[in-house]
């Protein structure tokens, strides 16, 4: 009898570099991704099903070697959407209720349920957030911040029920091995091929997919049932990932920074366009909203308590650089000096 880990999401961005992380340290993995999905994760087991169908997760958790289940649940969609979306809920609350009820009922080992800072009520600016044990839904603004904080709240309910539960709150997530093309990635994709002419004033804590995937593996083996972790960075400003960028890649330098009255005068149109596109829009009210709020997170207790650490985000864009390259979604390009 040994441990099989249980992870939710597996081809989604975090989820698939959490199935990479724990491959590499050698561990049985068992991935949970939908039914149509047609790019999952390769060299573990696949079950498809969606999180928002109890019944048909309950195969997911088929126990038959009698090991220890350690479940990582990363399923859940990141939205900057400035309205409510029921798909949004249904995921992010029904599904992880429904994963934290199976878990329950299987008697698992260990639980880690991957939340978002977003969860976490913004404090007046110049003041550190750190972690928090009451999450409520009314503290916080945004539909994908909502439904986060009302799931957390949930998860730790179960915790008071017995189920040993930690919980990690991640910064925005960057990084390579992005199939589904998250916010950051495409910020990159549209710098490097010049769609992107001018910059908004502000910023956020920006996170390597991989060192929050090693923080939640770290989180399996030290984390405290019933404890919040941070996984974060640090904050960087708009400005200074496009600069880096420019340095990476000798693309153009962007030049011109917009305020946000203007951005957010213009965020309906660009919802337009990228759903013409077919791509996550970069600039929505919610977005320009949390460019522009208190993004000063502390991950001091996950460094602490887990031992987590980050990776220096120059790095990180210049991997998703050669990543894209490599995978062909950008075309490469001599770099100017």
């Amino acid at each position: 009898m040994g441990e099989l880990y249980l992870v939710t999401g597996g081809a989604g961005h975090l989820g698939s570099a959490v199935v990479r992380k724990l491959l590499e340290e050698g561990k049985s993995v068992r991935t949970l991704v939908l039914p149509d999905e047609k790019n999952p994760p390769a060299g573990v087991d696949v079950y498809r099903a969606n999180v928002c169908d109890k019944e048909g997760l309950r195969t997911f958790f088929i126990n038959t070697y009698g090991n220890d289940l350690i479940v990582i649940h990363c399923a859940g969609i990141v939205s900057i959407a400035s309205g409510y979306s029921k798909k949004v809920f249904d995921v992010n609350v029904t599904g992880t209720k429904n994963v934290v009820d199976l878990c329950l009922e299987n008697k698992v080992k260990k639980l880690v349920y991957v939340s978002s800072v977003h969860a976490i009520p913004e404090k007046p600016k110049g003041e550190v957030i750190t972690e928090i044990s009451v999450f409520d839904p009314d503290e916080v603004v945004g539909c994908y911040a909502k439904t986060k904080s009302e799931a957390t709240a949930y998860v730790l309910r179960a915790a008071k029920d017995g189920l040993n539960v930690s919980i990690v709150h991640p910064s925005g997530i960057c990084g390579p091995y992005d199939g589904g093309r998250s916010h950051m990635t495409t910020l990159v994709t549209d710098y490097y091929k010049g769609r992107l002419t001018a910059g908004i004033i502000g910023g956020y804590d920006f996170v390597d997919v991989r060192d929050v995937a090693e923080g939640i593996v770290l989180c399996c083996e030290r984390g405290r049932a019933g404890e919040c972790y941070i996984l974060s960075n640090r904050y960087f400003t708009v400005k200074e990932l496009l600069d880096m960028l420019h340095e990476i890649t000798g693309k153009r330098k962007i030049k011109t920074y917009l305020p946000h009255w203007f951005i957010k005068n213009a965020a309906p149109l660009a919802e337009l366009y990228y759903k013409i596109l077919r791509q996550p829009p970069l600039f929505t009210n919610y977005s320009i909203y949390t460019l522009n709020s208190n993004a000063m997170f502390s991950h001091e207790k996950a460094t602490r308590e887990l031992g987590y650490s980050t990776r220096d985000m120059r790095q990180t864009l210049e991997d998703t650089v050669n990543w894209l390259i490599d995978t062909g979604k950008l075309r490469k390009s001599l770099k100017r000096a």
